[in-house]
């Protein structure tokens, strides 16, 4: 049973952003500090990138561990409501994966970044997570104009 009432689980779901989050402010401060320029929103795309790196055809998402089942200890599916839960999870990976072939399928190179990656890390975890989603970029050769 849940200890919230559903008044106030409305209300805490409520505020839950689906842009602009701390995770992807951090992740976009660090491509920025590393000399990427990038694009955000992905409108066009297939799966609506968080970002867009045209110079490099690359698209990045970043998920939460819990909206989009990863398998690490920041997702737990919640005991109330589990058969609903789970099938939304289960919904979104299998969109995730749909949208990240159809992309692949245009040519572009796909990136994701974890919540649990960057939430709780020390600064320099942090740090060497975006370096390598950064060296990961790189790796994919420039667009020639």
């Amino acid at each position: 049973m849940d200890i919230i009432s559903p008044e106030r689980r409305s209300a805490l779901m409520s505020r839950i952003r689906g842009k602009d989050t701390g995770i992807e402010v951090q992740v976009r401060k660090g491509l920025h500090r590393l000399g990427f320029r990038y694009r955000l929103g992905g409108a066009g795309l297939p799966g609506r990138p968080d970002i867009v790196l045209p110079k490099y055809q690359t698209a990045v998402f970043i998920h939460g561990c819990f909206w989009h089942g990863h398998g690490c200890p920041l997702f737990r599916l919640p005991k109330t409501r589990a058969g609903f839960w789970k099938t939304k999870i289960d919904t979104n990976r299998a969109r995730d994966a749909r949208k990240e072939a159809e992309l692949r399928a245009l040519g572009w190179n796909v990136e994701t970044i974890w919540e649990c990656q960057l939430r709780g890390a020390t600064a320099e975890e942090k740090s060497r997570s975006i370096s390598a989603l950064g060296e990961r970029i790189r790796a994919h050769s420039p667009r020639q104009p």
